[in-house]
């Protein structure tokens, strides 16, 4: 018998069958059938589940004599079902990569409950949607089972067949079955939650839920969506037929009415001549059901509940006075905040009118994010070689929790910010300043930028639509317009920023201020750091870094990471950074969640120092992230996954051609990159050689001395003893060094 019975009703999918059912079959775990039930569909889909039933002894094709609509189809695979779970899949969706495996370990932790709930995520035909409405809900249960009683608040989860597995001896056993209609999912998604007394949640994404440009019939609007009330007037003979539940009616009850008034108003489902008919079916269904002492709920619903037994025209009345009461809200606070942006720049202007502090350093870093980066560490080297210059941070509401104590700060637009702002005369920042900070005559900004550049950056961005998606680099010329100082690390990147930034500011070559720590090491720091990640004593660490993907929508991951750990072995530790932009993709909630809860690897996305994770690690795993340029500075092997090097250069172009000038060993497919790591050619001495190249060209200034030489000769007007002094010519001049965008050299 098998762990999973997967069931997957179809009709007129053919342009999406075959990817769902190989999300299924490809799936880690295999103790599964997949029921592939043909609703009579009118194209070629019969004869796909025909072929994967030849192809797989897992798929079962079953071949319905007459179109019975697609809960009835659900049913009729329920009937050929031999798994202990039962799980529903639509056919034009997906599982994610390794859902039934993380699946069938949370059901194991929780003692095989009634039902296990789990997330996903939308699908849009344009592109990959953020993390579900219930996520927190979902992540809130941990591994506790609970039922729907003691825990109400889980009567507001996604109300589809989906994204539940059902015990299938439970299921069955309490007659659970799909009626006909639309809406099929919501009256047995709350007569198994009533009659559960165990359920559990799992906080990932298994399911990718597409949501179709057209064909969907959830929105086509028309009098189907009155089934509606067929359906949950089924709920309600369920109840009546168990009193046992009857403790659960009146929250029931209230689902059923809000879903109905969410409903009522929806341009896709309900037409604009049907509301009126709609509202009645509802009114009818309210005082047939009601429980007795129901008392209606105060939320957002709460004005509706009140009038729903009004006349429809008073109803419809209401809620549009409702509506225009909520926009006046709105445009009240808009109109609030342009009068009090107006006060905030009024009360700017009066402070510029004060002299500079010569003694006044304003830092910020990634957009506010914290102390970080080149701003922290000179920052810590003027604490030391310039104590008389105050220290002020700019950081974001939400980032002032992770400031160290006693560091003095200010959030961005509020009235100390704008003092602080107007009097100071060091500006240091590794983003460029918003156009509303205005710059005084004597303010010295000095831009540290945030590493040295691969892909292209400024005005070169303009050859490439992908790379400026979503960029102005008009106004990115702007901000740089105030920069005084830029600090680079090689003449390649003084060449590349003074090509981009086409603006009046001088480069000062004194190394990135951040990698000094990468230069000289910290071992105490590094011990500490593995101690709070929990890296296992003698594991050896690798640093997986990919960079952002400006020509796909959401990230895409390049790599099986479930295979590269399996290929790594126990005694590697994985730590997986992905980009700052990418830190809010719904892969996390995937695989990376799942590996990481496992021992499997480290998700260390949100670790507010990139520094640090190189410090801790023992190998750099990257794409074309412009981390291998610091990393380089640390002596450590850096591999290059490059699977999609051209198509990167052709979206984002590249100042240089990584796979042929590599810092270290190149792969271009998983298989290549677990030999490498299994035959230790990655820390052979071709990959020394090839770092020791690398480092030369791009790493010239970093000697462990920048952030003094930055303090020294910008604060305190002297040149630090170990000052690099500017070369006339790049090294390495002749062919193996990088090319400019023009081609020369």
């Amino acid at each position: 018998m098998p762990r999973f019975s997967v069931i997957v009703p179809v009709y007129k999918v053919q342009g999406y069958l075959r990817a769902c059912l190989d999300s299924i079959l490809t799936q880690s775990c295999t103790d599964l059938e997949v029921i592939a039930v043909d609703d009579c569909s009118p194209d070629n889909c019969g004869a796909v589940i025909d072929e994967y039933a030849n192809l797989d002894a897992r798929v079962r094709a079953v071949h319905l004599t007459e179109n019975v609509g697609l809960g009835r189809a659900r049913n009729a695979g329920v009937a050929h079902a031999t798994g202990d779970y039962l799980l529903f899949l639509d056919s034009d969706d997906s599982y994610t990569p390794g859902a039934l495996q993380a699946i069938d370990d949370r059901l194991t932790v929780t003692g095989d409950p009634d039902i296990l709930v789990v997330d996903h995520v939308r699908t849009h035909w344009w592109g990959r949607g953020g993390r579900s409405m219930t996520a927190d809900l979902l992540a809130s249960a941990g591994t506790d089972t609970f039922d729907i009683m003691s825990s109400p608040q889980y009567l507001h989860l996604f109300l589809v067949a989906w994204n539940k597995a059902y015990r299938r001896d439970f299921f069955t056993g309490h007659g659970l079955t799909y009626q006909e209609g639309l809406y099929e999912d919501a009256p047995v998604t709350y007569q198994a939650l009533a009659c559960a007394r165990r359920i559990a949640c799992l906080d990932r994404v298994c399911v990718e839920y597409l949501q179709r440009r057209s064909g969907a019939i959830t929105r086509t609007p028309g009098r189907r969506h009155f089934d509606i009330f067929t359906q949950y007037a089924g709920l309600f003979a369920f109840l009546d037929s168990h009193p046992e539940l009857r403790e659960a009616r009146p929250y029931l009850f209230e689902r059923t009415i809000n879903h109905f008034l969410a409903t009522l108003p929806l341009s896709e489902r309900v037409l604009p001549e049907d509301r009126s008919a709609f509202h009645r079916e509802t009114v009818d269904f309210y005082r047939r059901y009601k429980p007795d002492g129901f008392t209606p709920p105060d939320d957002a619903y709460g004005t509706q509940w009140r009038l729903i037994a009004a006349p429809y025209p008073v109803f419809r009345a209401y809620m549009l006075a409702e509506r225009i009461g909520r926009a006046t809200l709105r445009k009240k606070r808009e109109l609030s905040r342009a009068a009090g942006r107006r006060a905030k720049r009024v009360y700017a202007g009066t402070q510029r009118r004060h002299r500079l502090d010569p003694n006044l350093a304003v830092y910020s870093a990634g957009w506010h994010r914290g102390m970080l980066g080149d701003p922290a560490a000179i920052h810590e080297a003027a604490r030391l070689l310039a104590p008389h210059i105050d220290a002020v941070w700019v950081v974001r509401p939400d980032a002032v929790a992770q400031l160290p104590s006693g560091i003095d700060h200010v959030t961005p637009d509020t009235p100390r910010y704008h003092r602080v702002t107007s009097r100071a005369t060091y500006f240091v920042n590794n983003v460029s300043w918003t156009l509303g900070l205005v710059k005084r005559p004597g303010q010295i900004h000095v831009h540290t930028h945030e590493g040295t550049p691969l892909g292209h950056m400024g005005v070169d961005r303009l050859g490439h639509p992908a790379a400026r998606h979503q960029v102005n680099v008009r106004a990115e010329l702007r901000r740089a317009d105030r920069w005084d100082f830029s600090l680079v690390s090689s003449p390649y990147a003084q060449q590349i920023w003074d090509r981009a930034y086409p603006c009046h500011f001088t480069s000062l070559p004194t190394g990135a201020p951040r990698n000094d720590v990468l230069v000289r090491g910290d071992p105490l720091r590094t011990v500490a750091l593995r101690k709070r990640l929990g890296v296992p004593d003698g594991n050896t660490v690798v640093l997986y870094a990919p960079t952002r993907r400006e020509h796909r929508r959401s990230y895409v991951p390049r790599l099986d990471i479930e295979q590269l750990v399996r290929g790594l072995g126990p005694t590697v530790t994985l730590l997986v950074r992905l980009h700052p932009k990418d830190a809010r993709s719904a892969y996390r909630g995937l695989q990376l969640r799942d590996l990481q809860r496992r021992g499997l690897l480290l998700d260390v996305t949100d670790e507010p120092s990139a520094v640090d994770m190189m410090l801790v690690s023992d190998a750099l795993l990257t794409d074309y992230s412009s981390l291998m340029f610091d990393y380089a500075n640390t002596d450590r092997p850096i591999i290059i996954h490059a699977d999609d090097w051209e198509a990167y250069r052709a979206a984002r172009g590249a100042y240089f051609d990584v796979p042929a000038d590599p810092p270290g060993h190149v792969t271009t497919s998983i298989g290549e990159l677990t030999q490498l790591f299994a035959s230790g050619a990655w820390r052979d001495a071709r990959s020394a050689a090839l770092r020791a190249d690398f480092r030369r060209r791009f790493c010239a200034y970093d000697d462990g001395g920048a952030a003094a030489r930055v303090v020294s000769l910008l604060m305190l007007g002297r040149e630090h003893p170990s000052v690099i002094p500017q070369q006339d010519t790049p090294p390495h001049q002749g062919a193996d060094h990088p090319a400019l965008p023009d081609g020369t050299r």
